[in-house]
């Protein structure tokens, strides 16, 4: 995953852990707007949450953000 994408992911969690708690959940669309502007990066992100992680639908963000802090 690109580095970009991993520091949007991480500060996205931070945004929702901030406003919500440490205990609410994300899904990947969470890193994108309404609008599909970037199909590109809403497939690697796709690929990385759902073929190579396999998770469900909504994980904790604090989950998230220790994936992709620590590289997965």
């Amino acid at each position: 995953m690109r580095d970009e994408l991993r520091a949007k992911i991480i500060a996205v969690c931070d945004q929702k852990i901030a406003a919500k708690g440490d205990n609410v959940g994300v899904s990947f669309y969470a890193f994108f707007a309404n609008k599909n502007d970037d199909p590109q990066r809403l497939m690697e992100v796709a690929t990385w949450w759902i073929q190579t992680h396999q998770l469900d639908h909504f994980v904790k963000a604090r989950i998230i953000k220790e994936m992709v802090e620590q590289g997965l």
